[in-house]
């Protein structure tokens, strides 16, 4: 099993950055796809980015394509997610979220295929 904590949440005006960091503890973390989904008050939650445990395979939603990157240092056992120019519409609980696999190249997009969250980070964007 794999525990996973947020942090880098908070308060930002519309245009700004923040860099959000899911850092995990247990098994391997490198066998270990990642990823960053959020869920806004009174919405489902969302698809935000995946990365493959190697690294080398990573997806965005379209919403954020161009503003957000994931990325994760496995030396760390460290997932991240940069967001450049923030909108309202990010406002959003973003959590991180783990899915053990043995190929180095798959990432998950969709919420019911993770196995382990964390318990996620407020991210709020005014306008």
């Amino acid at each position: 099993q794999v525990q996973l904590v947020e942090s880098g949440g908070g308060l930002v005006q519309a245009g700004g950055s923040l860099r959000l960091s899911c850092a995990t503890s247990g098994r391997t973390f490198s066998r270990y796809a990642m990823g960053w989904l959020r869920q806004a008050p009174g919405k489902e939650r969302e698809f935000v980015a995946a990365i493959s445990w190697s690294g080398t395979s990573i997806y965005y939603a379209d919403s954020v394509k161009g503003r957000f990157t994931i990325s994760r240092d496995n030396a760390k056992n460290t997932v991240y997610l940069i967001m450049n120019s923030l909108k309202p519409e990010d406002t959003a609980v973003y959590s991180c979220a783990a899915h053990e696999t043995q190929n180095p190249y798959y990432y998950y997009t969709g919420t019911y295929e993770y196995d382990y969250w964390g318990q996620g980070t407020q991210v709020t964007v005014s306008s």
